[in-house]
């Protein structure tokens, strides 16, 4: 009886998983509309070079001395702004605002590395009502 009721939970639990994910990292249901404001890239990385992300990754030296955060859109339909929010720790610390014009845009965000800000971060993308279409979860270390 035991080995049912194990394997009825493993079932059900496997069943569930997704639905029970965060949304946070799930992307906005709006990008699958025809015509609206579309993420198509994302990517914390050392920096930008010819307008293109350079070395993404998930874990950064706090030597490199800064990071950024790669945003691409195509399309964008109208004028509009987006957010990067970063924070650390799950604490916020910087909010940017930046602003996206048709027919496709590129931004970009970056901090400047202080020996305190090792440890976890993250940023979340938002449209400008909120909206969240992507989390860049990373780390700072040694």
């Amino acid at each position: 009886m035991r080995r049912k009721t194990t394997a009825i939970l493993f079932i059900v639990t496997a069943l569930l998983w997704p639905a029970a994910a965060p949304a946070a990292d799930k992307p906005a249901a709006s990008p699958n509309k025809p015509g609206a404001l579309t993420l198509t890239e994302a990517v914390m990385c050392e920096g930008i070079e010819s307008y293109a992300p350079k070395t993404p990754a998930v874990v950064f030296s706090i030597n490199i001395g800064k990071v950024s955060c790669y945003s691409n859109f195509d399309p964008v339909p109208e004028k509009t702004y987006i957010y990067h929010r970063w924070y650390f720790k799950d604490r916020l610390t910087t909010r940017k605002r930046l602003y996206l014009k048709p027919p496709r845009w590129a931004t970009y965000t970056s901090i400047q590395l202080r020996e305190a800000d090792r440890g976890p971060w993250r940023v979340e993308i938002t449209d400008k009502d909120g909206n969240i279409l992507k989390v860049l979860r990373f780390s700072i270390t040694d």
